[in-house]
């Protein structure tokens, strides 16, 4: 019995490998034809290893992207952290702040999520005209915004999981509410911040569709000076390949590193309830 357990174990493994291996060849045609000269890109010997490792396409990919790539994470980076800061505020309140229409509200805030960036592009461009918001301010105030709905889910879920014997211990110590977030809540909230910043960030990094309609060409994210360097003729893709592995590495890099504190705050309840 023992032994058929086993087996049927080691069987769930082949498909698991299979769908592996499927994912990771766009990955793997990438890497080689980043490596591979001009005279060398032909469809019939894409799969073929470069005859020899060079790094001139990811220089060249580099030199191009390098404006770009900074303007990814000025715009990244506070988008992340202020969407993440409202969320776990908005989560607090919703959870352990028991306000009348809070029931509506909530739901109201989750209806965000739903809606298609395709629908809005016209009033959002409208709206940062009115206000005089453009660039890279207006697109990180456009992930901020789309980005509470779910960062507002996900601490109000870990919040909710959380003892309400331990709000009651620190107002009985005098603590108000506020007090409680800050010295309570705050300091074990780290793995749900872990989660939305991770997911905030490569949502915002990886956008294309508020980014091309939002900046112009001095502001480009990554994601849009990437597509405009292919040109209109003829296009290299060695560079174009270089330069798309050198636009997923930030990512890349956030999920190796921080992958397993991603996991450990999914476990923790932040995306449960």
């Amino acid at each position: 019995m023992k032994t058929r357990l086993r087996l049927g174990k080691y069987w769930l493994y082949i498909p698991l490998v299979f769908m592996t291996v499927f994912y990771l060849l766009p990955l793997y045609i990438m890497i080689i034809t980043g490596f591979k000269s001009f005279a060398e890109i032909d469809l019939k010997t894409m799969w073929n290893l470069p005859q020899g490792i060079a790094f001139d396409n990811y220089i060249e990919a580099f030199s191009k992207l390098a404006p770009s790539l900074w303007n990814s994470f000025a715009m990244v980076i506070p988008a992340a952290l202020i969407s993440s800061a409202l969320g776990s505020l908005n989560g607090f309140v919703l959870a352990k702040w028991k306000f009348r229409g809070a029931d509506v509200v909530f739901p109201i805030i989750l209806f965000g999520m739903f809606i298609p960036y395709q629908s809005i592009l016209i009033p959002l461009v409208q709206f940062m005209n009115l206000v005089g918001i453009k660039g890279l301010p207006g697109l990180a105030l456009a992930h901020i915004i789309y980005g509470i709905p779910i960062t507002t889910l996900t601490f109000r879920n870990y919040y909710a999981s959380l003892p309400q014997e331990l709000l009651e211990a620190a107002k009985i110590d005098g603590a108000d509410m506020l007090g409680i977030y800050r010295y309570i809540l705050l300091p074990i909230s780290m793995p749900s911040f872990v989660v939305v910043l991770i997911w905030q960030f490569t949502s915002a990094w990886n956008d294309f569709l508020f980014a091309v309609v939002l900046t112009g060409n001095r502001d480009w994210p990554i994601t849009v000076a990437l597509n405009n360097m292919a040109g209109s003729q003829i296009i290299s893709w060695n560079v174009q390949m270089a330069g798309s592995l050198l636009a997923a590495l930030p990512t890349l890099l956030v999920y190796i590193f921080l992958g397993r504190y991603f996991l450990r705050g999914l476990l923790a309840g932040s995306l449960k309830g």
